[in-house]
């Protein structure tokens, strides 16, 4: 019985350093959100200017200003950071990890520009499982919320 229990524990930690410390290509996760993924994903959230699952509202600031204040917006929530991409592009990748298991959650952003302003697309998604129980829909509400409409 102890032996067992030993082995549990050993499949558990090792579990726990494979989703932690397993390599994440960005070849792979740094996708342009107007064309990656589909709406209605089970894992994933797509906001474009039409055609995703919401609707990307447009800023009355230019791209360079909206890619610079996303930016300070994902890198407020905890356990993100740009993972590829750079703000002077307007296409940004960031990564955000869950606090126990260190799950990665990927979020490309695309700033574009629109009548009078700037907008973007967004692809959130998450890397393990086929489904993310909402989070990636729950972290772009609170992007947009955080950015505020213009």
């Amino acid at each position: 019985m102890r032996m067992a229990g030993l082995i549990l524990v050993l499949l558990i930690a090792a579990a726990m350093a494979y989703v932690r410390l397993s390599p994440n290509a960005p070849a792979r996760w740094h996708q342009d959100p107007m064309t990656a993924g589909q709406p209605g994903m089970s894992n994933g959230y797509l906001l474009r200017p039409t055609g995703g699952d919401a609707a990307a509202p447009d800023y009355a600031m230019t791209p360079e200003a909206l890619a610079e204040k996303i930016d300070k917006v994902a890198l407020s929530w905890p356990r993100t950071h740009l993972f590829a991409g750079s703000v002077q592009a307007g296409f940004m990748t960031y990564i955000t990890r869950t606090r126990l298991w260190g799950f990665p959650d990927f979020t490309s952003v695309k700033v574009l520009p629109a009548p009078g302003g700037a907008t973007f697309a967004a692809f959130a998604r998450s890397r393990f499982g086929k489904s993310d129980l909402g989070v990636n829909k729950a972290r772009l509400a609170a992007w947009l919320k955080d950015l505020g409409q213009n």
